[in-house]
């Protein structure tokens, strides 16, 4: 399954200040029971923000509605002053397999939102000649995603999702089918594409460590109903590296962060 995206002409430029998410009396139902109500949340925009929560608390439902692939039962998304349809935005889904079309080379998978919105064949090329620069691609980009290594299917995945230049990317648990060599090369990417973008970064986490070590903002959740149990900063510079792991301030914001989950859960 790929994301829908909007006409290139659209949107606007990535970084764009003012652009924070607000969800305003979110309601959303799930087998006839309440999974959000009156739900509300402010995310900042040029960031990176991490969702936490128990399993079954509705992350990547509200990772959905946020993202517009998912309509709430009742409630407002805003960004900033612009309406939705102004908004570009890329998103990574946690099953690599699945998003990719397996019958396109990876650059064609790449290429595929470019060519979605109008972009000629060489734009389309620079486009993706230009992503794999920043990301130091080192495989085949004319193989076919059963070719290629989960962790180069994920990052090819991650590449389509920014081919747009999006205002805002979302990425539901990335890392969470691939192994930790690949998922220290990807994160390490992916921040790299941050710093230089400023792109507005919202992603699902069920790690952690991860999470802390990623985000700016860490949103924990609770359990059903949902709704926010506490919104932890953590303002550690970048790029963070290995040794941000071992930290005081990362010790101390993880260790936080794991009471309010530990109380949220029980």
């Amino acid at each position: 399954m790929a994301a829908k995206f909007l006409d290139h002409q659209e949107s606007i430029k990535p970084g764009t200040s003012g652009l924070d998410i607000t969800v305003a009396g979110l309601t959303k139902y799930l087998g006839g029971k309440v999974l959000y109500e009156n739900f509300d949340l402010q995310i900042a925009s040029g960031k990176i923000t991490c969702i936490f929560g128990p399993n079954g608390c509705g992350k990547s439902t509200l990772l959905n509605m946020i993202a517009g692939l998912l309509p709430p039962d009742a409630g407002e998304l805003r960004f900033g002053g612009l309406l939705r349809s102004q908004v570009q935005i890329g998103y990574v889904f946690q099953n690599y397999r699945d998003a990719l079309f397996p019958w396109l080379r990876a650059k064609d998978n790449i290429e595929y939102p470019l060519l979605s919105a109008g972009l000629s064949r060489i734009q389309r090329r620079l486009r993706v000649e230009e992503l794999a620069q920043q990301f130091n691609v080192g495989f085949d980009l004319s193989r076919y995603p059963y070719e290629l290594s989960g962790g180069q299917q994920q990052l090819v995945s991650i590449m389509r999702a920014l081919a747009t230049r999006p205002n805002i990317l979302f990425l539901d648990e990335p890392f969470s089918a691939l192994d930790y060599e690949a998922t220290l090369a990807i994160r390490d990417k992916l921040q790299d594409v941050f710093a230089a973008t400023g792109v507005t970064i919202v992603m699902i986490s069920h790690d952690l460590e991860e999470a802390v070590y990623l985000a700016d903002h860490i949103l924990l959740l609770t359990k059903r109903p949902t709704r926010l149990a506490e919104r932890v900063v953590f303002e550690a510079s970048r790029p963070r590296t290995l040794e941000t792991l071992s930290a005081p301030e990362f010790v101390r914001i993880k260790a936080h962060s794991l009471d309010v989950f530990r109380r949220e859960a029980s």
